[in-house]
């Protein structure tokens, strides 16, 4: 038994964080408590764990602490020794207390294993009760939602589809997923993506927003209380599935309250700040899940943490999770922007150089130098991390089915995560390093139903024809998402 010292740090300060005392301690002195339990590895680099209980390493190029998913490799870990930091720490690394409540739930996509049947009958069972609502109590108005339901679809619909979608960690679903299946009918053109996996944008909580809104602003109230308390009851279906959980917990945390108080957004409304008064609504402990609304920074970096833990099966494998993680990144990033030439980097260059100039300002100087390098020279080993011929290569392959979903859905998030930060539209065709992943499920996407499955009620089509073409043939054509 060896003395694991990132271990045993971060079961120290989860039990500090979590006694009741803390809460009453002045900021320095809980500075100074989390200075206590710093952890200094051989290589000189210094760690701390902090806010939303996640690990930090001190950059010595720029002197900032960079959300950083620790080292895995055991002669990095035994070595490490406790010992306060030369630098201050920053107030926004101490953690509040609730942060540390947060429940992060499962970082896979929803390929390979599928949403659970006893969640899909209940989704069912919401549309078939809300679908025969007249669309002119709930129309679409001039929602996103437009581009994506046929003309003669309520916003009800809408409404269940908008709340699966931003609940979801990484909408990256199977092709023959039942729960996007029910949708078909009422869809206005194919879903971007192909037979295995449709790549689905980041949910859009505006979207959402703007439903309810609609209806309160143009004095509908019982409409648009009703879309919000639907909103709500699909979020708290899908919270059965860990994919789902942390964003749906803080949706019914911001939509449920209306069903009691449904004057909470009175003040909200005529200024258009709707948005801005669910958020406030969310409780500290479930922040972390509204990340994307308002720090797509943040957001960026905890994906990439994500990613960089989905990774920890290379590290037997003599592999450097962060230094992989940066090169699929690099590997995605090339594959969007496009390689112009060898000198990308020049100011003004290309887009590949807009982009990384923006990640860098989120990444320590280690994972800017790999992203760099993985970048620029063809011949460095981090360049052999990427996909070739759709392919990943044999060192990055998955060991189960499990580990593989994990790997997609975080790379598909840090996908996303980056594409909205930089102003980058994601690829309807997915990234590449998903892709290869997908690869590696392609037959082992389905999780067995039961024998004796309860007969499909026909009221809504799954037969999966609706994924090439559209639902109404007097709809125009419309550009792919």
């Amino acid at each position: 038994m060896y003395w694991d010292g990132f271990t045993a740090m971060e079961r120290d300060v989860r039990a500090v964080v979590c006694d009741p005392r803390w809460a009453q301690l002045p900021p320095p002195a809980r500075a100074h408590t989390l200075a206590q339990r710093a952890l200094v590895t051989p290589d000189g680099s210094r760690w701390l764990f902090g806010a939303y209980a996640r690990w930090y390493r001190l950059d010595r190029v720029d002197g900032r602490w960079h959300l950083s998913a620790p080292p895995v490799h055991p002669a990095i870990r035994t070595g490490a020794r406790p010992q306060p930091p030369d630098v201050a720490i920053p107030p926004a690394l101490i953690p509040s207390g609730p942060d540390f409540a947060y429940d992060r739930g499962s970082t896979q996509a929803f390929v390979g294993p599928d949403v659970p049947q006893e969640i899909t009958e209940r989704l069912r069972a919401l549309l078939l009760a809300h679908r025969v609502l007249q669309r002119e109590d709930y129309p679409l108005g001039d929602s996103v939602y437009r581009e994506i339901f046929a003309r003669d679809v309520a916003s009800t619909v809408a409404a269940v589809w908008g709340t699966i979608m931003w609940c979801a960690y990484a909408p990256a679903f199977d092709g023959n997923e039942v729960m996007l299946s029910m949708f078909g009918e009422f869809l206005a053109r194919p879903l971007p993506g192909d037979d295995w996996v449709r790549w689905l944008p980041m949910g859009s909580l505006d979207a959402l927003v703007a439903l309810y809104a609609e209806r309160m602003r143009s004095g509908a109230r019982q409409a648009g209380l009703r879309l919000a308390g639907l909103m709500a009851e699909t979020a708290a279906v899908l919270r059965a599935d860990p994919r789902f959980r942390p964003r749906a917990d803080a949706l019914i945390a911001m939509a449920e309250p209306l069903r009691t108080r449904p004057w909470l957004d009175r003040d909200a409304i005529p200024g258009g700040a709707v948005r801005q008064a669910w958020l406030a609504r969310c409780p500290p402990n479930l922040v972390p899940a509204t990340l994307s609304e308002w720090a797509p920074g943040e957001h960026f970096r905890h994906t990439f943490y994500d990613l960089v833990e989905a990774l920890g099966y290379t590290a037997a494998r003599r592999l450097d999770p962060r230094a992989v993680a940066a090169s699929l990144l690099a590997a995605d990033v090339a594959g969007v922007c496009g390689m112009s030439e060898p000198a990308w980097a020049a100011p003004g260059g290309s887009r590949t150089a807009q982009v990384v100039t923006t990640l860098y300002s989120w990444m320590d100087d280690e994972l800017r130098q790999a992203l760099y390098l993985a970048l620029t020279d063809p011949a460095h080993p981090l360049r052999g991390c990427w996909p070739a011929d759709g392919q990943l290569p044999p060192g990055l392959v998955p060991p189960d089915r499990g580990t593989a979903a994990a790997l997609l859905g975080s790379a598909y998030a840090t996908g996303l995560a980056w594409c909205a930060l930089t102003g980058t539209p994601a690829p309807s065709e997915g990234f590449a390093v998903c892709s290869a992943v997908v690869k590696c499920l392609i037959h082992q996407r389905d999780d067995p139903r039961p024998q004796q499955a309860p007969e499909r009620r026909r009221d809504l089509d799954e037969s999966g024809s609706w994924l090439f073409e559209t639902s109404n043939s007097d709809i125009s054509p419309l550009p792919p998402l």
